[in-house]
């Protein structure tokens, strides 16, 4: 399969779920936008790691890079592999030199443990077609195009953008693109795939 690099946009809290975050992860060359829910903890360690601060003992997630290297092995690059019914999944790839591993992983995970080996992100072309947001521009104007989305987001009050026209969430869709509101835009963009 054809895969895609990506890089860390930002990590922001999500207004979803609580005690949950969505990690943005953007096409390197592209402009494809892709937001997953992660957990506070995994959050916490991937924000910890990239703002290279050192906490007093080693989280969880530090504990593989050392372990890994007593065992000759590191991690060469982390690949969001597939998505079914709104989770994400994904793989380590490991490397010893000479033998290489494919590990199955949650996201966040895959990508706590990858930055701390500098390894490479990438996303399945399929992943980035069925869940990415995508920026672009026709004649000096910006605009969004939502690929399709089989399962709505969870814990979103979707009943609520029923009682908008379609006009009112385009431009709700804008507004949340603007403030980076990636988790709002996919439910705004998948109520409006919904209707078409």
């Amino acid at each position: 399969m054809d895969k895609v690099k990506l890089e860390i946009l930002g990590i922001s809290s999500s207004q979803a779920q609580s005690d949950s975050f969505a990690l943005v992860l953007g096409e390197k060359d592209g402009d494809r936008r892709l937001p997953i829910v992660i957990g506070t903890f995994e959050a916490q360690s991937i924000a910890i790691e990239l703002e290279n601060i050192r906490p007093n003992r080693p989280m969880t997630h530090d504990l593989f890079k050392p372990l890994l290297f007593s065992m000759g092995c590191e991690v060469k690059e982390v690949i969001i592999s597939a998505i079914r019914e709104g989770v994400f999944f994904a793989k380590m790839v490991v490397t010893n030199g000479s033998e290489t591993w494919e590990i199955d992983t949650r996201p966040s995970d895959a990508v706590a443990i990858g930055i701390r080996f500098e390894a490479e992100i990438y996303a399945d072309e399929h992943v980035l077609e069925e869940a990415a947001i995508s920026f672009s521009t026709v004649g000096g104007k910006e605009y969004t195009r939502f690929p399709q989305r089989e399962k709505e987001q969870k814990n979103i009050s979707v009943n609520s953008l029923k009682d908008y026209s379609i006009q009112e969430l385009k431009t709700m869709l804008q507004e949340a693109i603007k403030r980076e509101d990636y988790e709002k835009a996919v439910l705004i963009r998948d109520e409006i795939s919904r209707r078409q």
